[in-house]
């Protein structure tokens, strides 16, 4: 069976991840990297970011991402002197190591935040500091939501549907990010949820959800019963029909993201 995993998307990821990349120009605006600092890209993908902050750096830059396939092609796609290594947040063994942390459009895939965290305060120098961008909130793109409604009520797909257990970590608003931060002993300078709003056409939209979300929604996982080929196939064509009746704006769609904003220090 086709599962829709990121090792799945790693093949097709550089050229559809639109939404990550755009939101990842404000969370670079806002670290300000420096040359020759050293930088850690948790949740790297395949490695088009990593590559921008090595541009900008200079210095030692290690990506890391618990897929196989996104690292592979990170390997393929960046300069030789950037380190790649299979690694999940939680698995992070670094100590006093780097200057930045950089986590873009990837801490919503945490199995342990606290852990994750620990982690990141534990890898930076005194004085280095932690990026995340990522979806905010259970709502965090209406869009995407209104196209799994239609799915939980369909007659065919609703009652597997039942059986998905959702693997995204989310927090509703900005204090709670900002005190989970705060707990393991961060100072938080910036933390914003941001409404951004951008037009594309229904299959440009479909190409962003199947970007991220798909790796949630139709992976075998994260269910509690077998899902087939038919499952999947029924669920790609409600979600795609569902994007063709959200393109109210002279053919396309407004694509609405709420995302959080989290600037962290070590003191």
């Amino acid at each position: 069976m086709n599962n829709q995993d990121f090792t799945e998307i790693s093949k097709r990821y550089k050229k559809t991840s639109i939404i990550q990349n755009s939101a990842a120009d404000i969370l670079l605006d806002l670290l300000n990297i420096k040359e020759n600092e050293r930088i850690l890209d948790v949740g790297c993908g395949t490695g088009n970011l990593t590559q921008k902050l090595f541009n900008k750096s200079q210095g030692y830059v290690v990506g890391i991402d618990p897929s196989s396939g996104m690292i592979e092609e990170s390997r393929k796609n960046c300069s030789k002197e950037i380190q790649f290594y299979v690694s999940s947040a939680e698995d992070i063994s670094f100590y006093s190591s780097f200057d930045v942390i950089f986590c873009n459009s990837a801490f919503q895939w945490v199995r342990d935040a606290n852990k994750s965290i620990y982690n990141f305060y534990n890898a930076l120098k005194v004085n280095g500091r932690v990026g995340i961008q990522a979806p905010g909130g259970k709502e965090y793109c209406p869009n995407f939501i209104k196209a799994i409604n239609s799915i939980k009520i369909d007659k065919k797909l609703g009652q597997a549907f039942d059986k998905f257990n959702p693997p995204w970590f989310f927090l509703e608003t900005a204090a709670e990010y900002r005190d989970l931060f705060n707990y393991h002993g961060f100072k938080v300078p910036f933390c914003e949820i941001q409404t951004i709003e951008t037009f594309y056409n229904p299959h440009e939209v479909y190409k962003i959800f199947a970007s991220g979300a798909i790796a949630g929604y139709l992976n075998k996982t994260y269910y509690d019963c077998e899902i087939n080929d038919e499952y999947i196939k029924n669920f790609q064509n409600i979600v795609k029909e569902e994007f063709n009746k959200q393109a109210i704006y002279q053919g396309k769609v407004k694509l609405v993201f709420n995302r959080i904003f989290i600037v962290g220090i070590k003191e």
